[in-house]
């Protein structure tokens, strides 16, 4: 692409299309280029999840999420954000990875790579990140988590059937993806470093998950931490030292995600160096890169449950404000 855009936005998620619909409303000549499909994120979410807010706080554009339940389900919201990308005829590049962001002749390069391998540039005069997290998940750094039986996503409980499977984790998704993987046949066993679950289960999965664990139906390890990953058992250790070994089949490793740290390091953002929190201007989220602005969750750091669909979708109309008196 040799002629240069207004802006381009990095991320079709439902922050990345807000800011999309915001620009289209201003009359800026734009274009959102992502690495997978619309809402790629929503998209490899667990077939049967169910978002934890209500379908008014998920909705952009002025468009309504219709829902047969308070809580919308994935299908539901994946069916709306299609629906609200042909409704503005959203211009977006799919399968389209941005590699680097660079400043250039007054306005920004970003150079990108296809499924297929083809190498892009693309030019603007300014530039959103609005990448997400999810598809960055924080490893464990130990031996054996490269096994084929070690994934960091949740997955359908139909396949773990007749399975020992170990989740890694003492949030929300660990308690979710354990009640799943339960109520599917398997043998289940919660692990977690911490002394209690966390308290940021919602409130009508924790009873549930509790009352399992009290019956037995699924077995909880506290202040315990997987040390090495092998074929057929893992090791696990104690706050106090003591070590053991567990038959295991699978190990859903569910200890959160981040966002791409290295694009923006590479793009001159200056990132706290204990929090990698972003700076950038609390009212316009311009970030330390003049005409580089943050949008969504890319904006907290490491803290991603600070920033959801519910606030991160009205940051579009404080970029494009911002955008619209500089060009």
């Amino acid at each position: 692409m040799a002629e240069s855009l207004d802006l381009m936005i990095v991320g079709a998620g439902p922050t990345g299309l807000a800011c999309g619909i915001e620009a289209q409303r201003a009359g800026l000549d734009f274009l959102i280029l992502e690495k997978g499909c619309l809402v790629n994120s929503l998209f490899n979410y667990p077939a049967n999840m169910t978002f934890f807010t209500s379908r008014e706080l998920l909705e952009i554009g002025g468009l309504p999420l219709a829902s047969v339940n308070v809580k919308p389900a994935r299908a539901e919201a994946l069916e709306y954000y299609r629906r609200v990308a042909q409704h503005y005829c959203l211009p977006i590049h799919y399968e389209v990875r941005v590699l680097g962001i660079a400043a250039e002749d007054g306005g920004f390069r970003a150079e990108a790579e296809t499924v297929e391998g083809e190498r892009r540039n693309y030019r603007s005069r300014k530039v959103i990140v609005a990448t997400g997290y999810y598809d960055l998940p924080n490893m464990l750094g130990i031996p054996g988590e490269d096994l084929p039986k070690v994934s960091h996503y949740a997955m359908e409980g139909h396949y773990f059937f007749g399975r020992k499977v170990a989740v890694i984790g003492g949030a929300n998704s660990a308690a979710v993806t354990s009640l799943d993987l339960y109520r599917h046949g398997a043998e289940v066993t919660i692990i977690h470093r911490e002394e209690a679950l966390s308290r940021h289960i919602k409130y009508w999965v924790r009873p549930d998950l509790e009352n399992r664990i009290k019956e037995g139906s699924i077995h909880l390890l506290l202040q315990t931490e997987i040390v090495e990953i092998k074929r057929n058992e893992i090791i696990v250790r104690k706050a106090a030292g003591e070590t053991s070994r567990l038959e295991n089949d699978f190990v859903l490793a569910l200890t959160g995600y981040h966002p791409d740290f290295d694009l923006l390091r590479r793009a001159g953002v200056e990132l706290d160096p204990e929090t990698s929190r972003p700076r950038c201007d609390p009212q316009t989220l311009e970030s330390s890169v003049p005409g580089l602005y943050l949008a969504g969750v890319v904006i907290s750091g490491y803290e991603t449950n600070e920033i959801f669909i519910e606030n991160g979708r009205f940051h579009g109309k404080q970029i494009i404000g911002d955008i619209r008196k500089r060009l």
